[in-house]
């Protein structure tokens, strides 16, 4: 079962795609299902949510084709055009960094002088969180991320990213795409911010998987970047690299925090291309996660 966002009819829709099926959760009449926000604000567990879904659907009739419109991006049911969104509508996105040893090697090589910074936070006791994107900042699956006018060194961070409800409990998953612009970041890490955070700076996609579908501690992930319709760059890790717990940096990110419509949060990359890529206009980008699918975006320029 995957949770999806998606817009028809000039509307924001919900749904949950079973066996390749879409159905819209709006009618089923419980407002707690309206929204993801709604979903994330009620609390409710993964288990409860699978089973009070599981039960409509089995009596509900099915809307369309929920396996195209992740594949495609966009489809035309009953005359209708219908747009998968990111699976977010007010909730913020938040990454956590250097969580992973190559990430820690990417960060000390780009960073003159600051390569201390990243060395003591890979073993520090407190990870680095940092607020990532609002929802208008972020993209979902075939739509196309950004890479900064001002920036000359651009690259794709493919991530896990954790679903929390209010309660900061593990809703799901879903795959990240954290962009980043190495050379903002790495003349001063005070510019962290204007690396990371701008317009089409993060996709999320291409729905969310719910907690108990999956083993979130050995899940491969797998990056391949195509230019003019060639492999540029291919690459593959598994969270089971991670140098920290999903529990532990969910732990830091609610201490003194609150998220009353529920977060995401990204959980820090494996796969950083060699110092000579730089993303291009045109570029597309596949990001592909055991049990969650593929989340893929062309690259375009914020200007």
């Amino acid at each position: 079962m995957q949770i999806i966002r998606y817009s028809r009819k000039g509307a924001e829709k919900v749904g949950a795609v079973v066996d390749g099926r879409a159905y819209e959760l709006e009618a089923m009449g419980d407002p707690r299902f309206a929204s993801v926000g709604a979903l994330l604000s009620s609390g409710l567990s993964p288990g409860e949510i699978r089973e009070i879904i599981g039960g409509w659907t089995a009596r509900a009739k099915e809307t369309f084709d929920g396996r195209a419109l992740i594949e495609k991006g966009r489809i035309e049911a009953g005359g209708e055009d219908i747009r998968l969104l990111a699976p977010i509508d007010v909730q913020e996105v938040w990454a956590s960094g250097v969580t992973y040893k190559r990430s820690e090697e990417a960060r000390k090589a780009e960073s003159e002088g600051a390569a201390a910074f990243y060395a003591k936070v890979y073993e520090a006791p407190r990870p680095e969180l940092f607020f990532k994107a609002t929802p208008h900042r972020t993209v979902g699956s075939h739509d196309a991320v950004g890479i900064r006018f001002d920036a000359q060194w651009n690259v794709p961070e493919p991530e896990l990213g954790v679903v929390l409800n209010r309660r900061l409990e593990i809703v799901g998953f879903t795959i990240g795409n954290d962009m980043s612009s190495r050379d903002i970041e790495g003349e001063n890490p005070l510019y962290l911010p204007q690396a990371k955070v701008y317009r089409r700076a993060c996709a999320l996609g291409p729905g969310i998987v719910l907690a108990g579908e999956l083993d979130p501690r050995a899940l491969g992930i797998r990056l391949t970047i195509q230019r003019d319709g060639k492999t540029v760059f291919q690459g593959e890790t598994s969270t089971r690299m991670m140098n920290r717990t999903l529990e532990e940096l969910v732990a830091y990110l609610g201490r003194a925090n609150e998220f009353p419509h529920g977060v995401v949060l990204l959980t820090g990359t494996g796969i950083v291309p060699g110092d000579d890529f730089t993303l291009q206009e045109g570029d597309v980008i596949s990001v592909a996660i055991d049990g969650l699918g593929e989340l893929v975006n062309p690259v375009v320029v914020v200007e």
